[in-house]
């Protein structure tokens, strides 16, 4: 393990976690529920996968591990143990949120019966992979329906095509990248990998475009202060077969978290409302969170450097 980056991730997730933690009631659905509230349904799904990560990697300390657990049975207990997504799913069967949702609390070990039942149903007559999507959600959906195991009755995915559909999977010249390709590239890496779970489903002619191009991308962005995007491309950096670590990002990221746990959007002044600060800056602070924990995962995956010194 890095004795350099362990201490900063581990420092800078404890302190978004507590954040996200303190302020989760501000992402509650409102009584009308999912059709009415898409940012707290957003939050509440972005806060699981989070926690799930949290819980998943095995480098949580114990109060870590108890917040974690309390902000997915927050989320869980705001989408009715599920329910909620069945009704969404049952009334809009062309929609892929339910089931790109469901499948972070599945992998944290949550299930609602129906909706296992309604999605391999759904995935058998084709209906997910026939929703007019970008290609990296098409991954999305291919991933999601893998991890929730509702897709044993559904064509298997070529993952090649899926792939190679995306601008990631293009392998353009890297100077064509802007603001929204910059997040969709991230999230052809994320579900390919199923968020670092499975590094070298990255194909390797990506994984090293990606090796050479990030310090230049994560530059640009830190550059205008798009700290949002710089942390997904952190996370990315965690996903790929041979993780890419930048001390210097780690450290900038820390600086730039508040002393209670907020990791800031952009470099735009933060506002002094509760509300309008959880609304501004909880999915980038989800992020650092993410960011963090698999960062965390695969450093442990790499055995420490030994010099000639090190003994047998």
């Amino acid at each position: 393990m890095s004795t350099v980056l362990a201490p900063l991730a581990h420092g800078i997730r404890s302190r978004a976690l507590h954040w996200l933690h303190a302020h989760r009631r501000l992402g509650a659905l409102g009584e009308a529920g999912i059709e009415k509230d898409l940012d707290a349904y957003k939050a509440l799904t972005e806060t699981a996968l989070a926690a799930g990560l949290v819980l998943r990697d095995g480098t949580a300390g114990s109060r870590e591990r108890v917040l974690a657990g309390e902000l997915l049975e927050f989320s869980w207990a705001q989408l009715g143990q599920g329910t909620r997504l069945y009704e969404r799913l049952v009334h809009h069967p062309m929609k892929t949120d339910p089931v790109e949702c469901y499948s972070h609390f599945v992998d944290a070990g949550y299930r609602h019966t129906g909706l296992d039942q309604l999605i391999s149903h759904l995935a058998a007559a084709g209906a997910a992979q026939a929703a007019e999507l970008l290609p990296n959600r098409r991954l999305a959906v291919a991933n999601a329906l893998r991890a929730t195991g509702c897709g044993h009755t559904a064509a298997v995915p070529d993952w090649e095509t899926l792939t190679r559909a995306t601008w990631l999977g293009r392998v353009l010249e890297p100077w064509h990248i802007d603001w929204e390709t910059g997040y969709d590239l991230t999230h052809t890496v994320f579900h390919l990998t199923d968020w670092g779970r499975r590094p070298h489903a990255l194909p390797g002619d990506l994984a090293a475009y990606l090796t050479h191009w990030l310090p230049v991308w994560t530059d640009l962005w830190t550059e205008v202060g798009e700290w949002d995007l710089v942390g997904e491309l952190l996370t990315v950096a965690g996903c790929l077969p041979d993780p890419h670590t930048e001390i210097d990002d780690w450290q900038r990221l820390a600086r730039l978290q508040h002393p209670d746990g907020l990791v800031p959007r952009d470099s735009d002044p933060v506002d002094d409302d509760p509300a309008t600060r959880f609304q501004d800056h909880q999915h980038t602070t989800v992020v650092a969170v993410i960011a963090a924990s698999i960062a965390l995962t695969r450093d442990l995956e790499t055995p420490a450097a030994t010099g000639p010194d090190s003994g047998p």
